[in-house]
């Protein structure tokens, strides 16, 4: 894991406390002035952080379209690697402690990763957690079950990389499964329950994998 410096967290800080204004600014306007009784503070509080989320994605979202997270090696000192930590700044802080709570529905957190950047079909949606999701693309009709783990980041002491994770159409991430970095799942496939599925592995349509490491254990009709 590599130390996160003080620039990084400078350019972080700066963005929040903008987002931050922005939110305070936007509560006040929309509903400081409404006589909301009892249930004022509540209401202000739930209205500033919702604004609060809003403005911090959509500047999320513009730091990376203005220097884009790319795929491949992260080397330490370089330009990528200001931008990565800025990313994580933004996970760990904000993004995070809504997608591990659990709380909010399926629904919810289908609209939360693509605001976050993730690439959803129709119809498809995830209980699980989708790191990075800026790396991830699902097609079609496709779950995500309970528990499940999309990890496109490779942290393996002073290595840092990203690589795609893609998901085909009809497809079923078992509860629990865990799916690394540069893995391609074909349509109708299955991860069963459990499995974890090492990096750069290659899941071909209509196959499922289960087991640790994951193979193919059969093929569907």
């Amino acid at each position: 894991m590599r130390k996160i410096k003080p620039g990084q967290v400078l350019v972080f800080s700066t963005l929040l406390s903008l987002a931050i204004a922005l939110a305070i600014l936007s509560t006040q306007w929309l509903v400081g002035d409404l006589g909301l009784g009892d249930f004022r503070g509540i209401i202000l509080l739930a209205t500033g952080v919702g604004f609060l989320y809003i403005y911090a994605i959509a500047l999320y979202r513009l730091l990376m379209a203005r220097f884009p997270l790319l795929p491949g090696e992260v080397r330490q000192d370089s330009r990528q690697e200001f931008i990565y930590h800025v990313h994580v700044l933004f996970y760990l802080l904000l993004f995070y402690p809504v997608i591990r709570s659990g709380i909010p529905p399926a629904p919810f957190m289908r609209l939360f990763y693509q605001a976050l950047g993730a690439r959803l079909g129709n119809n498809t949606y995830s209980q699980g957690i989708i790191h990075d999701p800026l790396f991830v693309s699902i097609g079609h009709d496709s779950v995500v079950g309970q528990g499940a783990l999309l990890i496109p980041h490779v942290i393996e002491g002073d290595r840092l990389a990203h690589y795609p994770i893609r998901i085909g159409d009809h497809v079923t991430i078992g509860a629990n499964a865990a799916v690394l970095s540069d893995v391609e799942i074909g349509d109708h496939a299955i991860v069963a329950t459990g499995a974890v599925v090492k990096k750069g592995s290659r899941i071909g349509a209509h196959e499922v994998w289960g087991g640790v490491p994951a193979r193919c254990i059969k093929r569907l009709q």
